[in-house]
C-alpha cells in the first residue's frame, strides 16, 4: 500500500466514521482547519516506532497549535494483533512520561480490531475505536480540555457513540465502506 493510499483510508474514516457520526465532537473543527497532521509510518520494529514517536511528540510541543493541533501516527502493517498493540500502548505512554509530557500530550489509540475488555469481538461498542489501521493518537491536553468545556456533557460522548453506532449496526459500517473486524 503507498502511503496515499494509507492517507486517503484514513481521511475517509475521519470524514465518515469520527466526523460523519459525530463520535468525537472536538474533531471537525481541527480537521477542517488543516490542524490535524497525519503521519504515515514505516517502522519495521517497536522500536522504530517509538523513535517516530519521540520524533513527533518532539515536533507536536514545538509546533503551535494554531499550526498543528493533533498528530495521528499512522502505522498501516506493524500490529495486526490488537493485543500486541494494546502491549504496545504501555510503551508508549512511558514515552509520554520519559519526554515529561504527562499533562501536555495525552494519547489516543485505535485499531481495525479494537477490543474493549468484556466485550465480544463483534461488539458495536467497539467499532467507536475501529479504524482503519493502527494508530496513535496525541492529543494536547489543553485543546482536549477548552473542546470539553465547549461540550456540555462531554462524559455523555461515549454512551452516545455507542448508540449511534447500535442503530448503524455492522452492516451500517460496511456501508460505509469499513470493513468488520474479522
Amino acid at each position: 500500500m503507498t502511503d496515499e493510499q494509507v492517507l486517503e483510508q484514513t481521511r475517509h474514516w475521519l470524514e465518515k466514521a469520527v466526523i460523519g457520526l459525530n463520535l468525537c465532537p472536538f474533531a471537525k473543527a481541527v480537521y477542517v482547519r488543516n490542524q490535524v497532521r497525519l503521519v504515515v509510518s514505516h517502522a519495521r520494529h517497536a522500536d522504530d516506532l517509538l523513535e517516530e514517536l519521540d520524533r513527533e511528540l518532539d515536533l507536536l510541543v514545538a509546533t503551535p497549535a494554531e499550526e498543528t493541533d493533533t498528530t495521528l501516527l499512522i502505522h498501516p502493517t506493524l500490529f495486526d494483533d490488537f493485543l500486541d498493540f494494546n502491549d504496545f500502548l504501555e510503551i508508549a505512554e512511558g514515552v509520554i512520561d520519559e519526554h515529561k509530557l504527562e499533562g501536555v500530550i495525552q494519547l489516543a489509540n485505535f485499531h481495525p480490531r479494537f477490543q474493549f475488555e468484556a466485550t465480544e469481538v463483534d461488539d458495536i461498542s467497539n467499532y467507536t475505536n475501529r479504524a482503519p489501521f493502527a494508530i496513535l493518537h496525541l492529543l494536547r491536553e489543553d485543546s482536549v480540555e477548552r473542546a470539553v468545556e465547549a461540550f456540555p456533557e462531554a462524559e455523555a460522548i461515549f454512551e452516545q457513540n455507542i448508540a449511534t453506532l447500535e442503530k448503524l449496526g455492522v452492516d451500517g459500517w460496511t456501508a460505509l465502506g469499513f470493513k468488520p473486524a474479522t
